[in-house]
């Protein structure tokens, strides 16, 4: 396996997304899994293509509302019957239904803010730079009329000669080698 340090991957320009998503279904075929594409518009089928994952995000936003909304809950309790307890007419000190507004925004805000962290967290993001930036055509063409398929150094199989004459092979337009610096 060639593997050198500061090689991110090699990366490959298709002139339309028909061409990139079977050179994403071949790229799978022949067993690399780590891949990524890049496209200047959403493209149907390529999250099969790609056989992404499911993400976490939703079991992250389930568990930031229930700890938001459980811990206004329990809060509110502890305040009203055993921290600050007053009797005001008679009332009960667990008085539950008052408890249910605060419950409630406690809940879509831990759930609010768990989403959007979580996110950030599981795409490894703030990352201002990204090594694919290094190559001159993705950053003149990715968001405008070209679609790019990468595979990352990291995928078991990669060998940099032999994964850039792979991707030669399913007709790319240009195949780059991507720096990690």
């Amino acid at each position: 396996m060639e593997h050198r340090s500061h090689i991110y991957g090699v990366v490959a320009e298709f002139p339309t997304e028909h061409e990139l998503i079977q050179a994403v279904e071949k790229t799978r075929e022949a067993g690399y899994r780590r891949i990524e594409a890049y496209t200047p518009f959403p493209v149907e089928g390529l999250y099969e293509a790609l056989a992404l994952k499911r993400n976490n995000v939703p079991l992250i936003t389930l568990i930031g509302g229930l700890t938001g909304g459980l811990g206004g809950f329990f809060f509110q309790l502890w305040v009203s019957a055993i921290a600050y307890p007053v009797n005001i007419g008679g009332r009960p000190l667990n008085s539950w239904p008052a408890f249910i507004p605060v419950t409630f925004e406690l809940t879509v805000l831990g759930a609010a803010l768990s989403a959007v962290f979580g996110m950030l967290a599981l795409n490894g993001l703030p990352r201002p730079h990204h090594p694919l930036f290094n190559v001159n055509r993705f950053v003149r063409h990715a968001t405008s009329d070209r679609f790019f398929l990468c595979i990352e150094a990291r995928d078991p199989k990669f060998n940099l000669s032999e994964s850039a004459r792979f991707l030669k092979g399913l007709n790319a337009v240009h195949v780059d080698e991507v720096e990690d610096d």
